[in-house]
């Protein structure tokens, strides 16, 4: 064979293969864009949701290693929330001593969390993690004297929609998996592995999961703003010596998701609710550098893909047949995209109308390359919808970008999954670090609304705020000065809308050495007053809701993670004159001036 006719072979084969898989995907986004027959979604109404019974729901979170994270997870969820019987139960490892304490600390500021011990060291798996949190929720129950209806699992990154808890309490009446969107937050165009998530997880979440809900296909849990129905889950784990969660199993939410469905239980995935103001979905930081992305993503392959295999091979109805097959192609696709591209490249730069190669092939590469296009312009579109236009500007570099991860990722877990086999020992659980966003992210609620939300200020008031406030007066100052509102109350909302606690520390809690941390120009300059540090974060005091700008002035000057906490002015210029004078550095002149996005 030629080399010419060599070429042709891999053109060809590359060629049928993409063929399928596009249309395969055309396929998936005719049925996303074009429902047929399907009764409209429709969101429940605010009165709606106050007027169903709060059934009781615990959030599971698993941790390892998460000290960094974990307090401000909380803190900032507990704030936001808006649902009254709801508890965190937190498990972390007996050799993990700073996740203990930060876990205990936050139990310590709030009832409703609290700290579950695995009886054993870790890492284990996740699974095995949630199975041993479930346990301690089992004996507080028997404790307590209360049972939790409804089991959400979220974990250390997550930013929870405050409406979440009310619209799975809602959904869960008839279903008993809900699935709440998960989006990443929104990074620069610079961060191409971060852009690459934002992209698959919008044409996931717009696309390809509501296609498959309409279809009639198991719905894979997302991992974490999933709601199950507690007897649900308690069936399964019949099912398999009494642990809701296989320890085994590294993705054990895709498990969770496959079984439940087919045990005969209605699932259903929540659609994205646009514009981004008015989202309810749980937002989270994906890994924004390569390594950590490969080692996430070679877990997802190697749960989904060849676990999935492994454990249930093809026996499934031909529907859910199709979609195994769907979940499982990545395994060829992921390792022939980058390839594909390389040949795509040369063979217009080099090869077009060299001898030896067929009409046929030719018109083959065209048609697969309208295919990709229209692939290209529904991602796009998509991922316009919720970063707007400018970041979706960057999809077709992140493309190419987005196939070497992959390719990457499916290479390590074919590597990992090989060796286990051979070493007859279990696949391990490659866990992923995380970051929390230090200051208020979008699409939390305007000030207004949180306002409301709270019964702080009537409708009526608001509107004549509205409609009197100056261009460059706040809105919560001008309430203020209308004494529609008071300065307490004001910073209550500020501290809800931000998802930061609120009030001056204890003195014990002031280490006065925190305060030289910062160079005073910039304590004076940003309005922030460092007061102690532990757990790898630098705990800062400010009168004004951070923003991002400003953080990440301060996260340049300090290698410690960040994290905020809301004062009063007065409270603020008083603890400067405490600490600030003995060091005879200037106190920040702070104008007063009320805070946050109006």
């Amino acid at each position: 064979m030629t080399s010419d006719n060599g070429l042709v072979v891999c053109l060809v084969s590359l060629a049928v293969w993409i063929l399928l898989s596009s249309l395969d995907d055309l396929f998936i986004a005719l049925v996303a864009i074009f429902p047929k027959g399907e009764r409209r979604f429709r969101w429940p109404t605010d009165a709606e949701l106050s007027s169903v019974p709060e059934r009781r729901i615990a959030i599971l979170v698993p941790l390892w290693q998460e000290y960094r994270v974990i307090g401000r997870m909380l803190e900032r969820n507990l704030a936001a929330i808006q649902y009254a019987s709801y508890d965190f139960f937190a498990g972390a490892y007996p050799n993990d001593a700073l996740t203990m304490a930060a876990v205990a600390d936050a139990a310590g500021r709030s009832s409703r969390v609290h700290l579950a011990l695995v009886p054993h060291d870790g890492p284990t798996s996740k699974g095995d993690c949630l199975n041993a949190v479930f346990e301690h929720l089992l004996d507080y129950e028997a404790t307590h004297g209360v049972r939790f209806e409804v089991i959400v699992i979220h974990d250390a990154e997550d930013l929870v929609a405050s409406e979440s808890l009310r619209i799975v309490n809602w959904f869960s009446r008839d279903y008993q998996m809900v699935q709440v969107p998960v989006l990443p937050l929104p990074t620069g165009l610079a961060e191409m592995t971060h852009g690459v998530y934002c992209d698959e997880f919008t044409e996931s979440q717009l696309k390809d999961i509501p296609a498959r809900q309409r279809l009639g296909g198991f719905l894979p849990s997302c991992g974490v703003g999933t709601g199950f129905e507690r007897n649900a889950l308690e069936r399964l784990a019949a099912t398999r010596g009494g642990r809701i969660f296989d320890p085994a199993c590294l993705t054990e939410d895709y498990e969770n998701g496959f079984r439940l469905h087919a045990l005969g239980y209605r699932q259903i995935f929540l659609p994205l609710r646009l514009p981004v103001s008015a989202l309810v979905a749980t937002r989270e930081y994906f890994p924004r550098r390569l390594r950590a992305a490969v080692r996430q993503r070679s877990r997802w392959v190697a749960g989904i893909s060849l676990q999935g295999w492994q454990r249930h091979g093809w026996r499934a109805p031909l529907l859910q047949m199709y979609f195994l097959w769907r979940d499982r192609k990545g395994l060829v696709g992921n390792l022939l995209s980058p390839v594909a591209n390389l040949l795509f490249v040369c063979w217009l730069a080099g090869w077009r109308g060299a001898g030896g190669i067929p009409v046929w092939t030719t018109r083959l590469c065209a048609v697969t390359f309208g295919l990709s296009i229209v692939q290209f312009s529904i991602r796009t579109a998509l991922s316009a919808r919720v970063y707007g236009w400018r970041f979706a500007a960057g999809v077709l570099p992140r493309i190419f970008w987005g196939n070497l991860v992959n390719s990457a990722a499916t290479i390590s877990a074919l590597r990992q999954f090989a060796a286990a086999r051979l070493g007859g020992r279990a696949l391990a659980w490659r866990k992923t670090d995380h970051k929390y966003p230090a200051c208020r992210m979008p699409g939390q609620g305007r000030l207004g609304e949180v306002l409301m939300r709270l019964q702080l200020i009537s409708m009526a008031d608001l509107q004549a705020a509205l409609r009197t406030c100056p261009r460059n007066v706040r809105l919560g100052k001008h309430l203020i000065e209308l004494r529609k509102l008071k300065e307490e109350q004001l910073y209550e909302a500020l501290s809800v809308q931000a998802g930061l606690e609120l009030g001056t520390p204890a003195n014990g809690e002031v280490a006065s050495e925190a305060t030289r941390v910062l160079p005073a120009e910039t304590i004076r300059r940003c309005s922030v007053l460092p007061y102690r540090v532990d757990f790898g974060q630098l705990h800062l005091l400010t009168p004004e809701v951070p923003s991002a700008r400003m953080t990440e002035e301060l996260a340049a000057l300090c290698a410690l993670d960040l994290r905020f906490r809301l004062v009063r002015p007065k409270d603020f210029e008083r603890l400067c004159q405490r600490y600030l004078v003995r060091r005879n550095d200037p106190v920040p002149e702070f104008a007063g001036e009320c805070c946050g996005a109006d």
